[in-house]
């Protein structure tokens, strides 16, 4: 079939052909939406799962219905290879400027230009100036260094001015268990006030399946300031959709074996299911694609995954850190005690410790209860006992 038409699309974030399975989240931010329009106050909305199974994808959903709304939209990452912390805030005070911007248009109410100065002023503090909004900065408001009193005072000088447009402002914050602890605390502190004194500011943010403890662990009271969505593998049904219903919109069709087969490899994760589904089109000759065709697409994303998704994460580890891995391996993904792990090589279990945090730290791996540790991608396990076998 023709490679111009392939209609999947895997990609970090990318949107697929038919974003399928995620309507009960999609919905919750819609009434998120129409709650500030009606000046009801709502919780934000917190993501949690593994890698791959599309919550990048729902943020950016997120973005578009917000904006779509006339909302102010600010989105984040909470990880920043290169900077740290200070490129992290440097990005949201650009962010922030850049929103300022687009506000800043003809009929803005003078309440709300009086606002925009705040993030002028915001930015400054944190070094960040020559993007012009057509403000002033604010004196004496969101100025005095503290990152926690000036986030703050900013987000309300902007939500008491939104307020009078049945508007909000969003922050969109994408592996938000990386942020440091300063600005963590900050942002829950502020969205905790905004939930106090009703402002339309809302938090909506993602990251790996031990997001709700680090937030907790940051301040107590974070379990109930977001509405948590676990976000897992499709549903059967969802799953078949989201690979068959893209081929059908240029009339192709799979065998029902090739299908399930396909289904199979993927274990329903969106990621692997674009993956799987590109390689089949790719493969197929015919509009009918067979159960021969998808065990070749089966190969050939497997191959796909282990060049470029997979050993991402396993180049990034030192060779200490790899051998922790392949023990890992040998329990699949559904997770290792640390005690057994440091049985099998006969060492401390406080020996391994160092390099069960640099793991953590660097996103291979998560701690989804005390004593435990697992992939934080799935299929992890079985590429590590396929090319790096202990």
């Amino acid at each position: 079939m023709e490679s111009d038409l392939n209609p999947y699309s895997p990609g970090s974030g990318r949107r697929p052909f038919e974003l399928v399975g995620r309507r009960t989240e999609i919905d919750a931010f819609d009434l998120l939406i129409a709650k500030s329009k009606q000046r009801r106050s709502d919780r934000g909305i917190v993501l949690h799962g593994l890698r791959g199974v599309g919550k990048t994808v729902l943020l950016n959903e997120f973005r578009r219905q917000a904006e779509r709304a006339d909302f102010m939209t600010v989105s984040l990452e909470g990880r920043d290879a290169e900077g740290g912390p200070a490129a992290v805030r440097a990005k949201l005070a650009r962010g922030l400027l850049q929103a300022g911007r687009k506000a800043n248009r003809r009929g803005i109410t003078s309440t709300l230009r009086e606002a925009l100065g705040s993030i002028v002023s915001f930015s400054a503090k944190l070094g960040v100036t020559g993007i012009d909004i057509g403000v002033d900065l604010a004196r004496g408001r969101a100025d005095s260094g503290s990152i926690e009193v000036d986030l703050e005072e900013m987000v309300e000088d902007l939500s008491v001015a939104m307020a009078e447009q049945r508007l909000a402002l969003i922050f969109i914050i994408d592996e938000m268990q990386d942020l440091d602890e300063a600005l963590l605390t900050a942002l829950l502190g502020t969205q905790h006030m905004a939930g106090q004194r009703e402002w339309p500011f809302y938090i909506v943010g993602a990251g790996l399946p031990n997001l709700p403890s680090v937030l907790a662990e940051a301040r107590s009271y974070a379990e109930r300031l977001f509405t948590y969505r676990h976000i897992d593998a499709l549903p059967h049904e969802a799953a078949v959709s989201a690979l068959v219903a893209p081929a059908a919109r240029y009339g192709a069709t799979y065998e029902a074996e090739a299908r399930d087969l396909l289904l199979e490899a993927s274990g329903g994760y969106p990621y692997f299911i674009q993956e799987y589904g590109h390689a089949a089109w790719e493969t197929a000759p015919e509009k009918t694609i067979t159960t021969q065709d998808a065990d070749i697409a089966v190969t050939i994303g497997r191959a796909q995954l282990d060049q470029g998704f997979f050993p991402s994460r396993w180049k990034r580890a030192t060779k200490g850190e790899q051998e922790f891995l392949r023990l890992m391996a040998l329990d699949g993904d559904k997770g290792s005690s640390t005690a057994q792990l440091a049985e099998r090589v006969g060492r401390k279990q406080s020996s391994m410790t160092m390099t069960r945090a640099s793991l953590i730290t660097k996103g291979i791996i998560y701690a989804p209860a005390h004593g435990r540790v697992a992939f934080t991608v799935p299929g992890m396990a079985d590429y590590i006992q396929r090319q790096h076998r202990i």
